[in-house]
């Protein structure tokens, strides 16, 4: 009994303590925001087309839509071209500064707003690819993803937490005002009102606890209160990628196309699915290879949530999807589909691994020296509009 007291204790210091996956939770920050911001600047000419006033899913009935669903978008505010613009342009300007960590903590919530508000607007013109990105950039809210690999670690090396300037607050102000004008005006449902409330109350009072009592117990309270959420959150990506493959992979054994191995043959023949036309066809001229890739496929999805208890196993199934997606992205002409699920992925690399993958993107930067310490090793607490950034952590293997 005293055993698994003590054990519990120490589990409950550790999540507690600090946020655990630091260098995980940077690639799903920088991978996502990325992901977002290539699709946004591919698709800007036909912007309107697709979230704007000249597509086919009118302002009114994304209005009736929206009032049965309470989804929510900005976007529904108003129907002028100009407010438009504005939000798409907001939209890309978040997707920089959280691929680049900078005010994580503020940019994720522009970044959350600018995802919802587009793609609730036009809720048909998304794939899987959208739903993911949909549901991560709510779930990058609470996490501490710039304790590396961001503007903000950066920052707290070379300044430290007491100089955070300005823009954080400055940010957070302008968040006040569009959240009180929600409110004043009807525009939140009362869960996203209360949602957005906790976090610019929790913003302000860690502002608070920075600049007048930056050693003190209610400093202490918010890191711990930070490390539980992120690794809450944390948690829940790494379980809603083990929901999706195992869902996808039980409902295709379900298929009977899937059964009889055919099932990759039908959109190698599709226009719309074959960029490379002689490509898709040498592919489904083999049989047996269209067989092998679909049962693959199948096995590949069941299988892996059963294998995140054995490390080796694990990372060989890690990288054989990532592949897949690989091979998604070029034969069917899913990019962005595929570098969603590919950052997704990426929550279960190994800590070593991304050490290594981070030390040689920074012997190739101009100008840095190969010798000498971690370009984003453990600095001094951030600031709140940032991440504060412990000593690295092997989680998850």
């Amino acid at each position: 009994m005293r055993r698994l007291r003590a054990s519990a204790g120490r589990a409950l210091a550790e999540v507690s303590g600090r946020a655990l996956g630091p260098y995980q939770s940077a690639v799903i920050r920088i991978g996502f925001a990325g992901t977002w911001l290539f699709f946004l600047i591919r698709e800007f000419p036909h912007r309107a087309e697709l979230y704007g006033p000249d597509g086919p899913w009118s302002f009114g009935l994304a209005e009736r839509l929206i009032a049965s669903n309470r989804a929510f978008t900005v976007l529904m505010w108003s129907d002028a071209h100009l407010w438009f613009e504005a939000v798409y342009a907001l939209s890309a300007l978040a997707s920089v500064g959280l691929l680049l960590g900078w005010r994580t903590r503020a940019t994720s919530v522009v970044f959350m707003i600018g995802v919802l508000s587009l793609q609730n607007r036009s809720v048909f013109m998304g794939d899987g690819g959208d739903n993911v990105i949909h549901l991560m950039a709510m779930y990058l809210v609470v996490t501490r993803c710039a304790q590396v690999w961001s503007l903000d670690a950066r920052r707290a090396r070379r300044r430290g937490a007491a100089t955070a300037g300005a823009a954080g607050p400055v940010l957070w102000g302008v968040l006040g005002a569009v959240f009180a004008y929600g409110a004043a005006t009807g525009r939140f449902t009362t869960g996203w009102l209360a949602a957005f409330a906790a976090l610019w109350v929790v913003a302000a009072l860690w502002w608070m606890a920075d600049r007048y009592e930056p050693r003190g117990e209610g400093r202490a309270a918010l890191d711990v209160l930070a490390n539980l959420l992120h690794n809450a959150g944390m948690l829940v990506i790494m379980g809603e990628v083990c929901l999706i493959y195992a869902t996808a992979g039980w409902y295709k054994i379900q298929g009977s196309r899937w059964q009889d191995g055919t099932a990759l043959y039908y959109p190698l023949g599709l226009d719309y699915f074959t960029p490379w036309p002689g490509l898709s066809a040498l592919l489904a001229s083999s049989g047996t290879l269209v067989m092998l890739l679909s049962y693959g496929t199948v096995a590949v999805q069941v299988a892996f949530p059963f294998t995140l208890f054995n490390r080796r196993l694990k990372n060989v199934l890690l990288a054989v999807m990532m592949l897949e997606h690989a091979g998604i992205a070029v034969l069917l002409g899913l990019p962005f589909f595929s570098m969603a699920m590919i950052t997704a992925d990426a929550v279960f690399l190994p800590t070593a691994f991304l050490l290594w993958l981070g030390g040689r993107f920074t012997a190739l930067r101009p100008g840095r020296r190969r010798a000498g310490p971690p370009a984003d090793g453990p600095a001094a607490p951030l600031p709140a509009q940032g991440e504060p950034e412990p000593r690295p952590s092997p989680v998850p293997r």
